[in-house]
Parts: C-alpha cells; sequence; structure tokens
C-alpha cells in the first residue's frame, strides 16, 4: 500500500501564506509618511521601533491575536470560596499582548510623558497613531482599551481636579503591567445610547464630596478597568443636557475596598472577541466629579472625540493589512496560466481596494496633525480636529467593511475560514461603525461641528493651503466649493448629512494626496488623488465604458503615465523591501 510521505499535500502551494511577514516592510509608504508628518529626528528614532513592531504584527503578535479571539475572556463573578471578585480572566495570549501594547510600546503613555520608547519627551499624536496603524493589523480589541486609556488621561488631565490628576496619572501612563491603571469609558444605557440627554443613571452628593452612582450601564467595553469615565444625572439637577455630569469611577477605593458596582455580564459580539464588553450595574458606587457640573457631555465628548479619532486609525490599519494581504496572494495565485495580479478585473478590485485604503491614511495623519496643532493652542486648529475627526470616523470606518470584505473574495474560500485573518478583519471592521456614534450621528456630528465651531470655512482654507496654486490638482477647487455648498445646505436639510459628509471627506483626502505628493515628490499619490475626485465626486456616466477602466487597466482620460504609476502602487509587499526605513 503507497503511503504518502509527510509533509504538505498537493497543491497546498498554490495557496499563499504571508505568515511572518513584516507588515511595516510589506509598506514602504508608511515609512515615507512617518518622514512627512513627524520631526526627522524622532522618525528616525522610531524607525527601528516600528521595524520590530512591524515583524511582531506579521508574526508573533498576529499568532497571539488568533489565540485570543478565539478564546474570549470570562466573567468570574465569585471565587471558590463565595467571595464576590468580579474577575474578568483572560487568555495568556490577551495578557501578552497587553504587554506589548501598555509595555513595551506605551502606546496609552507616549502621548502624556517622555521615556516611552527611549524619547525623552511626550511624542506628538502622529506618533501614537503611526504605532497604533500597525499594531491594529494584527489586533483590533486591544487597541479598544488603549484608545480609551489614553482618552480617559486625556480628559482627566485636561477637566479634572488636580489632586485627582496627581493620584491616578503615574498609574495611567505606567508601562509596568502591575501598576497600571486602565481606562473604560461607561456612557451607553439601555434607553440612552447617543442621545445621551436620555441617560437616568443617578448620582448623589455624599458628605465627603464624592458622588455616589445608581443604575445600570448597558455596554462597557473593558468592564474591569481600574478607572472608567461616567456619565450620570445628577440629583436635582437641571433637565437635558445640563443635568448630565461627568464623573470618575475606581474599581478600588483609596482605602483599598471593592467599590459597589458589579459586572452583571460579558457580551457575546461579532467581533473584538479577545477583549471584555459587559454590563455593570452600579449601586451607590463612589465616584468623583470631574469638571463642570453642567458641562459633563461637553467634557465627555473631548474623551469621545479622541475615541472617535483612534477608530478612524484603527479602520484604516484594517484596511492596510486586508490590502497587504490582497497583494500578496495576488502576486502568488496562479489560475487559469496567469497570476491573478496581471488580470484586468483583478487589478481593478485590488485598485478599488487600495483607493480608499490610501485615502484613510492620508486624513489619519491631516487630523492627527490638526490635533497637534490644536493642542498647541494654534488659531482655528480646534475647528478643524472637530470636522477632520467625524469626517474620518464616519466614512473610514464604513469603507473598512468593504474593503476587508473585498480582500477575504481575493483569498476565496479559504478566506471564509477562521484560520486565516480575513474573517477576524471583516468582523472587527463592523464595530468602527457602531462604536463611539453610529454612521448616522457622526455625519450629523460633521454639521454640528459645521454650526458651533464654524469648521467649515476654516475646513475650505486648510484644503485650498494644500492645494496651493492649483495646478497639479485643478478639478479639485471647483469640487471644494461645491463640498462646502453641499454641507451648507445640508444644515437645513439633515437628510444630506451622509451625503455631505462623503464629499467633505473625498475632497479633503485629495487635497491632502496631493499635498502629499508635492513633498514627498511622489506622482503616484497625484494620481490617487484625481482618481478620488474623478470616482467619487465628479460627475460621471455610468454606462461609459471607458469609465470602468479607471481603476486597474487604462484611465478615463487616457493618461497612461498615471495607469503606470497605479499598476505600480499595486506592488508585491513579499517582495524584499531591505531593512528599517
Amino acid at each position: 500500500m503507497h503511503i504518502r510521505p509527510p509533509g504538505p499535500p498537493a497543491g497546498a502551494e498554490a495557496i499563499p501564506d504571508s505568515a511572518g511577514l513584516n507588515l511595516f516592510r510589506a509598506d514602504p509608504m508608511l515609512g515615507r509618511m512617518a518622514g512627512l508628518y513627524l520631526p526627522g529626528d524622532l522618525a528616525a528614532h522610531l524607525a527601528p521601533h516600528l521595524d520590530r513592531l512591524g515583524g511582531l504584527a506579521g508574526g508573533v503578535l498576529d499568532e497571539l491575536a488568533m489565540e485570543a479571539d478565539r478564546n474570549p475572556p470570562v466573567l468570574r463573578p465569585r471565587n471558590r470560596r463565595g467571595e464576590d471578585v468580579q474577575a474578568v480572566a483572560y487568555h495568556p495570549a490577551y495578557r501578552e499582548m497587553e504587554r506589548l501594547a501598555f509595555g513595551e510600546f506605551g502606546l496609552a503613555a507616549l502621548s502624556h510623558r517622555g521615556g516611552v520608547l527611549g524619547w525623552d519627551a511626550p511624542m506628538p499624536p502622529a506618533a501614537k497613531y503611526l504605532l497604533t496603524y500597525l499594531f491594529v493589523q494584527a489586533e483590533f480589541g486591544l487597541c479598544c482599551p488603549v484608545s480609551m486609556t489614553d482618552s480617559l488621561t486625556r480628559t482627566l488631565r485636561k477637566f479634572g481636579d488636580p489632586a485627582l490628576v496627581a493620584r491616578y496619572l503615574p498609574a495611567l501612563t505606567s508601562q509596568d503591567l502591575d501598576a497600571l491603571h486602565q481606562g473604560a469609558m461607561f456612557m451607553t444605557e439601555q434607553g440612552a445610547g447617543s442621545d445621551i440627554a436620555a441617560t437616568v443613571v443617578r448620582a448623589a452628593p455624599r458628605e465627603d464630596g464624592t458622588w455616589a452612582l445608581t443604575g445600570d450601564k448597558w455596554f462597557c467595553s473593558n468592564p474591569d478597568a481600574e478607572l472608567a469615565m461616567v456619565l450620570a444625572r445628577r440629583e436635582g439637577g437641571a433637565p437635558g443636557l445640563r443635568g448630565v455630569s461627568l464623573f470618575l469611577l475606581p474599581r478600588v477605593l483609596p482605602d483599598g475596598t471593592p467599590n459597589h458596582h458589579r459586572i452583571v455580564r460579558l457580551k457575546d459580539k461579532l467581533g473584538t472577541r479577545s477583549m471584555a464588553s459587559g454590563e455593570v450595574s452600579m449601586n451607590g458606587a463612589v465616584a468623583w466629579l470631574v469638571g463642570e457640573p453642567e458641562a459633563g457631555f461637553r467634557q465627555m465628548a473631548d474623551m469621545v472625540n479622541n475615541s472617535r479619532l483612534s477608530n478612524g486609525v484603527r479602520a484604516a490599519g484594517l484596511m492596510r493589512r486586508a490590502v497587504t494581504e490582497a497583494l500578496f496572494i495576488a502576486h502568488r495565485r496562479v489560475a487559469f496560466g496567469k497570476r491573478l495580479v496581471e488580470m484586468p478585473l483583478m487589478r481593478r478590485q485590488l485598485a478599488k481596494m487600495l483607493l480608499p485604503t490610501e485615502q484613510a491614511r492620508t486624513m489619519v495623519f491631516q487630523t492627527a496633525e490638526a490635533l497637534r496643532r490644536a493642542d498647541a493652542g494654534e488659531e482655528g486648529a480646534y475647528a478643524l480636529l472637530r470636522i477632520l475627526t467625524p469626517l474620518l470616523k464616519f466614512r473610514a470606518c464604513r469603507d473598512a467593511r468593504r474593503v476587508t470584505g473585498d480582500a477575504m473574495e481575493v483569498r476565496g474560500g479559504c478566506g471564509y475560514i477562521e484560520e486565516w485573518s480575513d474573517a477576524r478583519l471583516l468582523r472587527d471592521a463592523h464595530l468602527g461603525s457602531i462604536w463611539e456614534g453610529t454612521s448616522n450621528i457622526v455625519a450629523l456630528d460633521v454639521l454640528r461641528a459645521a454650526a458651533r465651531e464654524g469648521s467649515l470655512p476654516v475646513l475650505r482654507d486648510h484644503l485650498r493651503g494644500l492645494l496651493g496654486n492649483n495646478e497639479a490638482l485643478p478639478e479639485a477647487g471647483p469640487a471644494l466649493e461645491r463640498a462646502v455648498a453641499l454641507a451648507e445646505a445640508a444644515q437645513a436639510d439633515p437628510a444630506l448629512a451622509r451625503q455631505a459628509a462623503s464629499a467633505l471627506y473625498h475632497v479633503a483626502s485629495a487635497a491632502g494626496m496631493a499635498w502629499e505628493a508635492a513633498r514627498l515628490g511622489m506622482p503616484e499619490r497625484l494620481a490617487l488623488a484625481r482618481l478620488v475626485l474623478r470616482h467619487r465626486v465628479l460627475p460621471r456616466d455610468p454606462l461609459d465604458p471607458g469609465l470602468g477602466g479607471g481603476l486597474g487597466g487604462g484611465l478615463d482620460d487616457g493618461t497612461a503615465d498615471d495607469t503606470a504609476m497605479l499598476r505600480d502602487m499595486l506592488n508585491d509587499p513579499g517582495a524584499p523591501q531591505g531593512g528599517t526605513a
């Protein structure tokens, strides 16, 4: 009897496997963007750290993420002696990812203090999001606790009593996991999701100046965090939003006793399975008031907006991982005697995935730079940040759902199997359009920023500045004016909010890519900017056979140079790229 020798089965070599791929080296553009948006000395300092993280993200970290996804956390309400411990048990793979994120790379600390990764000062937002963009390509779930810890620290420092800041800041920014305090945000209630004015959790003053919180929060991610920002309605407060205040809720009180809130159960989620989300019941839980009593929602909005920006960053990272996988496969899989990447329809599909991925990347860095300028107190920067943030959150999170789905299709049947990354990317991508505001809510927030912060003219001036004299991208100027006019019309007719938000996002990303093309000497990014305008903004005839070629074949304006550049961007991520960028 013939026995097949050990080894891969016949045909296994036809299934490309990118395991072990360095995701930083596989994406040379990321190093170029780091050099553009960061000071030169910081970009050079971070290069070896990015290279290490890229290797982890395509190797060990990716394996840990898959293991943690298969073994979600479990609530242990009591120990074997019957004591009410309210412990969440995490898989060792998740704990190791925490060590990498909070410990080795200090993702929650590097914006708040020096010393992280050997840099002697707090790093600008672009550095944090650059590292997060790589990390999330392997693991999405843990990036939520990282983001909330970073955002809670920011909000506490901005609005909290100095004594509270002094008490908790060292633990919030610690890279020692035994000393670390993670953060969370308890906002959602059954009857008060995006409608914060419907908040019913109550806050009653105590004699010692603290407050007692009573009621249930319905969706609390990282529910066992040491600290949480909570919205609650003050006893005797005004109706509506003015009666809702912001509180800091510790898991353990200063005297070492557990606080009076319980995790009722953990949620069984579609995605982000590695990370715990649960329902929390408060029964006189002790909390401190943060900031002005009647400005609770406005102060929490600072944390929410920071989290929304992080959502956009994570969506951009998911798209890049999906595109990297799809390109890796397309350059290696052979069908009908050709590599997939040589087939016109596949090139078109890959290009249609690449376009929103690059748009999101540009918008991430443009928004990060606006955040840096706003924190520095530059005039107009906050208004710009307030509109760029919901634009990124709205469009990038929706695009990620489609891009990750298309990448699954490139891999074929294997993509539908949980042994590969595709299914996890797709499941996680759907979360971005729900967390921190659904698409409708965030599109309306674009209009709110325009109305309350005067953000629309600031955005117009910013994009005009990026475009310069408009010679490189002449169609952008008229498109910008029409997008602004649409946004103005949407303020009178909110049904236009999503259309207006998409238009502003597309024009803003095109302007950003045109600016990057000029600074980096990269005409291929200008080609991408033209494609964004042509296929997302400008009028077109869907029955014109010349239109389809603009994404993968010939461009509909007949520019062969753009066509060649687009094909060059569909490069093989597994080809040798050298060392660190």
